[in-house]
């Protein structure tokens, strides 16, 4: 057909047959021009203290302490382990880079992973959300390594202590962990349960370490329990601001505790469910949340002082985990399903993401303690608005994928950002270990791994 020909039928083409060809032309052209290799050249983005920053789907990796050293505006970079005394390094200011050498494993190959975090086997096609890594503003991270941690933990005891989402954090951990032991019956929970959401407390044994990666379920962290006698009509349960969750006692003594809270510290899991604040033996039936919140943590910093050592014992309280609900919350028809990208601007996080990070840090504040670290991960999370389960926690064989109206913007998809939560956990957890033995020589050798990163594929 020559061109005059075509020309000649093309002029003949209804209205509408003809939008229908310019549609299609349009979206081929797009798909021709989303080149994401061109992305990898990045793109400008500021971090939370409005410092320029490039930031790209991809950056050549060199080192584990360096692996997008694009990420951090051409500059060479200390490893956060490698800064000595006098030296600081907010891990937690930063930005989200792409490295195609991530995810750090596989659902499929973890076995000691819910079903309703396995977001890829459940139906979720897009795998953007696995390859993005933690990249901190003035230093480099350790690359996670899964032996080096084991080695450290061999004869030692690491506990979560908090709601479901230090649950989905401590998932993570054990998938990581286990990726560098090949004889998997050498990894058991010690008590013979399975994974489960409804198990109080669960124990997995890495017997070749001789080491236990536990879970502990406290949402408050303090204790619930039934309402003391006397009480009015509506009170159904009570939360006793003064008295630590029964678990306690079996966590204490463990060598590292990461604890967690807040995701149920709301009007809908308290008050509106009967569920009211005590001290003592007085049901407070007006105290706000805010206050109820701030007399746990002084609780909680209580009994650390009174009842753990922290000289033989890490203590570490990961920041709060922020959802991203859109047009509703979890049952009011909120949603995230269509996110695939993390949020890459410079927009500060809100006072109602920060509300419980805050109000922690000002206990801390006010007291002058230092007997625990805070990994702050709520404003490097809050930019992950891609990382959660949305409509993929539900399998195959349970229906799934979940209704529209029936999203989880809450807990993360694994592999995924709580990846990230436990790589800073690894860092601050070396940094610590070397810091005790006094050994900077093994700190820097720690960094040298090579990892290389090259670019992302439509998947």
């Amino acid at each position: 057909m020559t061109h005059l020909e075509f020309l000649k039928k093309f002029k003949k083409l209804k209205p509408s047959e003809l939008g229908c060809f310019c549609f299609s032309f349009c979206f081929i052209v797009c798909l021709f021009f989303l080149d994401y290799r061109s992305l990898s050249k990045g793109f400008k983005a500021r971090g939370f203290h409005g410092s320029s920053l490039w930031s790209g789907f991809s950056a050549s990796s060199s080192s584990s302490s360096s692996s997008s050293s694009s990420s951090s505006s051409s500059r060479d970079l200390f490893g956060f382990l490698e800064m000595g005394h006098g030296e600081n390094c907010n891990i937690f200011d930063g930005n989200w880079v792409w490295d195609d050498s991530y995810p750090l494993y596989d659902s499929k190959d973890c076995l000691l992973l819910d079903d309703g975090f396995r977001c890829s086997e459940n139906g979720r096609i897009d795998s953007f959300y696995t390859k993005w890594r933690w990249q901190p503003r003035d230093c480099n991270l350790p690359r996670f390594d899964a032996k080096t941690m084991l080695e450290r933990l061999r004869n030692r005891r690491l506990a979560f202590v908090g709601d479901s989402i230090g649950r989905n954090q401590w998932e993570s951990l054990l998938c990581l962990l286990s990726s560098a032991i090949t004889n998997t019956s050498s990894i058991y929970e010690i008590n013979g349960r399975p994974i489960t959401k409804h198990t109080g407390f669960l124990v997995f044994r890495f017997s070749d370490f001789n080491c236990t990666i536990e879970y502990y379920r406290a949402p408050y962290l303090v204790l619930q329990s039934r309402p003391p006698p006397g009480s009015q009509k509506q009170v159904r349960t009570t939360l006793k601001l003064d008295k630590m969750d029964w678990s306690a006692w079996k966590w204490r003594h463990a060598d590292v505790i990461v604890f967690n809270s807040g995701h149920w510290w709301n009007l809908e899991k308290t008050t509106r469910e009967g569920c009211y604040f005590q001290e003592s033996g007085d049901v407070k039936m007006n105290m706000s949340i805010e206050t109820a919140y701030k007399k746990s943590i002084e609780t909680v910093l209580n009994f650390i002082n009174n009842e753990i050592d922290t000289n033989k014992t890490q203590v570490i309280f990961r920041g709060f985990s922020p959802v991203h609900f859109r047009g509703g919350d979890w049952k009011s028809g909120g949603s995230c399903h269509l996110e695939t990208l993390p949020d890459l601007s410079s927009s500060p996080v809100s006072l109602d993401t920060m509300f419980f990070t805050n109000i922690f840090g000002a206990v801390l504040s006010e007291r002058g303690d230092n007997m625990l670290e805070l990994l702050n991960v709520t404003y490097m999370s809050s930019k992950r608005k891609d990382g959660h389960a949305s409509v993929y926690y539900l399998g195959p064989q349970s229906g799934g994928p979940a209704p529209i109206r029936k999203q989880d913007c809450s807990h993360w998809c694994l592999p995924g950002v709580p990846d990230s939560w436990n790589e800073l956990l690894y860092a601050v957890f070396l940094k610590r270990e070397y810091s005790l033995a006094g050994n900077s020589t093994t700190a820097a050798a720690a960094t040298t791994t090579t990892t290389t990163a090259t670019t992302p594929s439509l998947i």
